[in-house]
């Protein structure tokens, strides 16, 4: 069965089958040639893994992102980013990494950073003469922070795998996703500054202060989501559908962009959204079944402990598996599928869920930039009318930063583990 799993998989995939469909497919296959379990499993397994009251905050924040993006958000966001760093060697490199790291607050995923940003700053880079691949590489990159500073979907869907508090875990993505944002700036300033990228004039304070009353209502959303959260007022699941509520009042009453006729359209791109991510974790709950079917959790803990019983080794290697997947799989399918099976590894060594969290929503952030599936690589190179080559060339410096940042979050647990500890102890 295992044999005809895994070769139907990748023949998918090659082939360019939808994700979803790819992971349903082959594990059904898998069970008829097993003969023995009913199929009936199929259906019971997909209806179990969305059913889940934690999961309900999915739909909702793409739907208060969607509300965001539409009402105006975007270009207050982008000029106080630009006010605040744009003056730095390569300003516009850096107003695409500061914006992302504020749209991260508000968003919580890489693909919806990467369109929002991408498709109104890389032609404006381009304009002001920076090179098309850079530009694309930039965006892209800096998108990776969204899942990472909270809220974050990865991160909902990994605290209703790993049954821990989602609350801690975007706590434990505030460090890690500003350090990912400062070793991105420091890249882009030193190669701005060997290729005579311009930098915008600086701004004075009264300027600074202006944009950043026009985009306070923007910035006061994170604070609203997670205030709630630690104040014990809701849950990550009401924190989301308050989020909704918060984008919708700003984007028509507040900032006046939000059209009745805009609602369809908003409604119509989160449905699809949303239809997407559930069946894929729908599909790939039954794989993951099949795969425990055959215990190969168990195998797993007992290959990489016969590898050596060291946490830091363990913690290594399963970077490295998750980087490969990275490459191939959508980040919701890799936590599904791969975090069953690490669990009980990292039970027995000792290893914070917390924290294995966050090396888990890193690695397949970055999966994100990679070929040949990359999401916010394909949505940069459409925008930037690149090819993948010309992306992965430019963009291959910023996921060794990336990468960088990866190590440092796995070897010192107190980058992620500080504000829970402190705030949620």
């Amino acid at each position: 069965m295992l044999w005809i799993l895994l070769i139907s998989l990748f023949a998918y995939l090659l082939v360019g089958t939808p994700l979803a469909f790819t992971l349903g497919i082959s594990s059904l296959l898998a069970l008829i040639k097993e003969g023995t379990v009913p199929l009936s499993v199929v259906t019971q397994r997909m209806f179990v893994a969305v059913d889940s009251f934690a999961l309900l905050a999915i739909p909702l924040f793409i739907l208060a992102g969607e509300l965001m993006n539409t009402g105006g958000i975007m270009h207050r966001l982008v000029n106080f980013a630009d006010k605040l760093v744009g003056h730095i060697v390569g300003g516009l490199a850096h107003v695409v990494i500061v914006t992302n790291m504020i749209m991260a607050g508000i968003s919580g995923s890489a693909a919806a950073d990467a369109a929002a940003t991408g498709s109104l700053l890389i032609p404006s880079m381009i304009k002001r003469g920076y090179d098309k691949s850079f530009a694309g590489a930039i965006s892209a990159a800096a998108s990776t922070i969204g899942p990472i500073i909270p809220p974050s979907i990865p991160m909902v869907v990994y605290g209703s795998i790993a049954n821990v508090s989602i609350g801690k875990l975007f706590l434990g993505g505030f460090i890690p996703g500003v350090i990912m944002g400062l070793f991105l700036m420091v890249v882009s300033y030193f190669i701005s500054k060997k290729r005579g990228y311009p930098r915008e004039e600086r701004a004075s304070f009264r300027d600074i202060l202006k944009s950043f009353i026009d985009s306070f209502w923007a910035l006061v959303m994170p604070l609203i989501i997670l205030g709630g959260i630690l104040g014990g007022v809701f849950t990550a699941t009401e924190a989301a559908a308050v989020a909704v509520v918060y984008a919708y009042i700003i984007g028509t009453f507040v900032y006046r962009e939000i059209k009745p006729n805009d609602l369809p359209r908003i409604f119509m791109n989160s449905a699809v959204s949303t239809a997407t991510v559930m069946l894929i974790i729908a599909t790939a709950n039954v794989l993951g079944w099949v795969l425990s079917y055959e215990r190969i959790p168990e195998a797993i803990t007992n290959l990489f402990l016969s590898i050596s019983s060291q946490q830091w080794v363990i913690l290594l290697l399963i970077n490295i598996v998750l980087l490969i997947l990275g490459c191939f799989m959508n980040p919701t399918a890799i936590i599904i599928v791969m975090i069953p099976f690490f669990m009980p590894l990292i039970h027995r060594l000792g290893i914070n869920p917390i924290h294995f969290g966050l090396i888990v929503a890193i690695n397949t952030a970055i999966g994100q930039l990679t070929p040949p599936v990359g999401v916010c690589m394909f949505i940069s190179c459409g925008i930037a009318k690149i090819t993948m080559a010309e992306f992965t060339r430019e963009c291959l410096i910023f996921i060794l930063a990336l990468v960088v940042v990866l190590l440092l979050v796995t070897y010192i647990p107190s980058l992620v583990l500080l504000l829970p500890n402190l705030l949620m102890p």
